[in-house]
């Protein structure tokens, strides 16, 4: 291919590239806004206030609100505009339910098939929840490291993409379970019980601690005030 055709040094391909990455920006920026409650669950997304934040036209905030109603982040509604998505009680125990089949049959071949250097990893990654039992937000991205990584060993690119949607919609949860009081603690126990069925190569212990964990989860994010 000579250099005049290659699509790298192609004006016209430049041109078709440039909108789709700034649609790609402008959705991981919502992504930001709404994760960190900038943009709560519920509320009506005012897109020309955004754009305007932003610097940009409509266009590229539309193809970005495309985006995350696919990832399940942002419910579009007809002749009212964009909304971030609001999690029913039904969604949440939807949710775990799947996560609690995907991530127990991960557990269990992770245990089987894990290599030594591996467990290791996760080892060292549990030791940082140990570490950030205080402090939740740092125990939250311990705790998705954890999680994300097994899914990673096990090497199941199915798996990872279902889990990785059902956790981003997850983060909309306004009852997350480890918001609840002691939640933290218990929850750091259930790891230590897994982490220790992992290093025993016990698949059907690993597979059968992370369903209780997210049962003890799913208890703990519907339990009533």
């Amino acid at each position: 291919m000579s250099a005049a055709t290659h699509p790298s040094s192609d004006p016209a391909a430049a041109k078709q590239l440039a909108p789709r990455a700034l649609y790609q920006e402008v959705a991981e920026r919502l992504r930001q806004l709404i994760f960190g409650r900038q943009l709560e669950p519920g509320s009506w997304i005012d897109e020309l206030k955004l754009c305007g934040e932003l610097g940009i036209s409509r266009t590229p905030m539309r193809e970005a609100l495309k985006v995350l109603a696919v990832e399940g982040l942002v419910t579009m509604k007809v002749r009212r505009g964009a909304y971030v998505t609001e999690m029913s009680e039904r969604d949440v125990r939807e949710a775990y339910q799947l996560l609690a089949l995907l991530e127990s049959d991960a557990a269990a071949r992770v245990a089987q098939a894990g290599s030594d250097e591996e467990l290791a990893e996760l080892q060292a990654i549990h030791d940082q929840l140990e570490k950030a039992v205080r402090q939740r937000d740092a125990f939250f991205a311990a705790n998705e490291r954890f999680h994300l990584r097994l899914l990673e060993i096990e090497n199941n690119r199915w798996r990872q993409q279902m889990v990785n949607d059902l956790r981003r919609v997850m983060k909309l949860n306004r009852h997350h379970s480890l918001f609840k009081q002691g939640r933290l603690a218990e929850s750091l126990a259930e790891h230590r019980e897994l982490m220790t069925a992992l290093a025993r190569r016990d698949g059907t212990g690993a597979a059968k601690l992370m369903r209780q964990h997210f049962e003890n989860g799913l208890a703990a994010a519907t339990a009533k005030a």
